[in-house]
């Protein structure tokens, strides 16, 4: 017995690297963790037991600590084999580097995420991979300090790890194949459990460390190498994302459409694209109005409130203005599709990034080009950002200005163009336009209020105790370039006929210490122009519902595949709004007082609670009653099957049907 303990005793020293990686990979990342709990003990300590935190942190780690086990494991017994040996010692010399190294530089690099998005490194932070000259902007104007400091760190920890890798001490040692082979299956098997971390059907994932409302708490249990590894493996399924709520059988989503309130009058006449119905414009027009909307970046309703805003509070008294309207989820290709394709957020990414919505995806550009608009978005910066580019000329833009086309801008930040540029560029093509009586759709997408907040000098009386860069100041310049836009366009002559819709794609910072911080998804909006009565309109509404109110507020009827609510009908206002914060849906519903929340979660229980929307407040979380979440589950799943089986299109044959229709009215005229 005592000869079989040293055999095997000895075939460990075959592993003996991956040990370190193992123990190493756990204190580094019980460090972090602790330093990180102690920069927001405030929230931290708001868990009667958060000092279990860090142990169910450990058990987190060791499920990405065991992936990076299971590679080396899965080769080894061809590795060990006697003429192998070598390269088996050198690669997990190497491998002992790269994994620590990764573990270790996404920690380093948490921080500064933290501050900007309020939670760990998520998919967020392998999109912005992908623009390196914007993202390097912004941590070199916004984060200088620590984009050095883990520069720095990130040489010394490679320095130490290559003297570590080349020890004796770390060094595997096996003189018999049989002994390592012995030893190899108890690893595969110890393996396999820390990366399930579980018994339980399901392997275990973030959301089965969740042990708070508070989603930073929550991501701070886990560590970021974790989070982004289970986002990367979510994009890899996003088709199916939503599934992770629960899944919906399609009859039952073709259902759930049929009833909803505000469209038992319409009819679905096409079967294949079971949302595809008419809608008859509120405002009888003889020639329909064009349509503008302006995009404002980072704008949150706070802004508005205290004060940072003067130009969009003035105007707000010339049109229609939203006092709770809600932005559908954080990022700007989330509000594009929501206010310009009126599309339900999905936990998977925008559709606009999205393969399968490259072409025969519906937006306001592709229903207004069908019936003889110009259509045109114009930006700042570089419009392949976030793949807008592509989204944009596959559905119906017909036309992309971007940094390229401005010819003598003024000042160009790191985000591209002035605001005061991309008004005046705007300006100069309406003109043109009206001059050309070509009817217009122009989607507008400010980059001014955006990190690292570069503005020109001299154009705003800066907010005392803050530096000229900074999101105060950012916005007030915003402000500034778009209450000058909105006053060149009344004095035109394309204001008369002209629609303008002024809204944010989300807010600057989204972050709290609630499961969903509803708060910060409020966000501004206006429509103004034309012949629009100045109206507040106070119930609950979405970004979804700005798509149909624009088109019919311009005279425009169409077949539309969108579920948003035309807010100039005579039904009653819908009184909700969806909102998608990384991996959690929200359904609010402000038919009651307070208002309701249903929250669903990635293979978890629905919560649901109040929202006390003067306060804004939260209340506490319990299981969500079977209606309520039947009726949220609906809502997050039917986008994702829309996209799936390409349904959120209307079909060219529809064209037919609309002059059909065109011609009867004309006829009963």
């Amino acid at each position: 017995m005592r000869a079989a303990f040293q055999h095997f005793f000895h075939g460990l020293n075959a592993y003996r690297p991956l040990l370190y990686i193992l123990l190493l990979g756990l204190l580094g990342l019980s460090l972090s963790r602790m330093a990180l709990f102690a920069a927001y003990a405030e929230r931290i300590q708001q868990i009667p037991d958060w000092p279990l935190l860090l142990l169910t942190g450990v058990r987190a780690d060791l499920i990405v600590i065991g992936y990076m086990l299971a590679i080396p494991l899965l080769i080894a017994p061809l590795l060990l084999l006697p003429p192998l040996r070598s390269l088996w010692q050198r690669f997990l010399q190497a491998w002992l580097v790269v994994s620590l190294l990764l573990l270790f530089f996404m920690e380093a690099a948490t921080p500064a995420f933290i501050a900007q998005y309020d939670v760990r490194p998520n998919r967020l932070f392998i999109e912005y991979l992908l623009y390196p000259r914007e993202v390097l902007g912004t941590l070199w104007n916004g984060f200088r300090g620590w984009l050095l400091l883990t520069l720095l760190f990130t040489v010394v920890t490679v320095w130490l790890l290559r003297r570590l890798a080349r020890s004796q001490r770390v060094q595997p040692k096996c003189t018999r194949y049989s002994a390592a082979i012995l030893v190899w299956p108890f690893l595969v098997v110890l393996t396999v459990i820390a990366i399930r971390s579980t018994f339980d059907h399901r392997p275990a994932n973030p959301a089965f460390f969740a042990r708070t409302g508070d989603a930073l708490v929550n991501s701070l249990t886990i560590s970021s190498a974790y989070s982004v590894e289970f986002a990367l493996y979510n994009m890899q399924h996003e088709a199916s994302a939503s599934d992770q709520y629960g899944k919906v059988d399609a009859d039952d989503l073709k259902a759930f459409v049929a009833d909803i309130d505000y469209l038992q009058e319409a009819q679905f006449p096409y079967p294949e694209y079971p949302t595809v119905h008419w809608q008859q414009a509120s405002r009888d027009r003889t020639q329909p109005l064009n349509i503008v909307i302006i995009l404002q970046e980072s704008l949150g309703f706070g802004f508005y409130e205290r004060g940072l805003t003067p130009e969009f509070a003035r105007w707000s008294e010339e049109g229609w203005w939203f006092e709770q309207l809600y932005a559908t989820g954080t990022r700007s290709v989330r509000g594009i599709e929501a206010v310009v394709a009126g599309f339900l957020p999905t936990p998977a990414r925008s559709t606009v990034k999205l393969s399968l919505s490259q072409r025969n995806f519906f937006t306001l550009a592709d229903v207004l080009q069908r019936q003889g608009y110009q259509t045109e978005f114009i930006y700042g910066g570089e419009s392949h950002f976030d793949n807008m580019r592509s989204f944009f000329t596959g559905n119906g833009f017909s036309s992309i200005i971007d940094e390229n086309d401005y010819s003598a801008p003024q000042f160009v930040s790191t985000w591209g163009v002035s605001d005061e540029d991309l008004f005046n560029k705007a300006h100069e093509r309406y003109n043109q336009l009206h001059r050309q009586q070509q009817a217009f759709f122009s989607l507008v997408f400010t980059s001014s209020n955006h990190e690292p907040f570069e503005l020109p000098q001299n154009k705003i009386t800066p907010v005392s105790g803050v530096p000229l860069q900074s999101v105060e100041n950012a916005v007030k310049y915003a402000d500034y370039a778009l209450g000058n836009f909105l006053q060149q366009a009344k004095n035109s002559s394309y204001w008369d006929n002209t629609l303008f819709l002024v809204v944010a794609d989300h807010d600057n910072r989204v972050y709290g210490d609630a499961l969903v911080p509803v708060d910060k998804f409020h966000i501004p909006g206006l429509i103004l122009g034309a012949d629009i009565k100045p109206q507040r309109l106070r119930t609950i509404a979405s970004q979804v519902d700005l798509a149909p109110t624009l088109l019919s507020l311009a005279g425009v009827s169409a077949y539309l595949p969108t579920l948003g609510q035309d807010l100039s009908a005579e039904t009653a206002p819908a009184n909700r709004a969806f909102l998608q914060f990384n991996q959690t849906f929200a359904y609010l519903d402000g038919s009651t007082q307070p208002a309701k929340i249903t929250v669903l979660r990635p293979d978890a229980e629905p919560l649901a609670s109040t929202y006390d929307v003067a306060q804004r407040q939260l209340g506490e979380l319990q299981p969500a009653p079977a209606e309520e979440a039947a009726q949220a589950l609906a809502w997050a799943a039917l986008p994702s099957w829309l996209y799936r089986e390409q349904r959120y299109f209307v079909p060219l044959a529809a064209e037919d049907a609309t002059n059909q229709r065109k011609e009867v009215a004309s006829s009963a005229e």
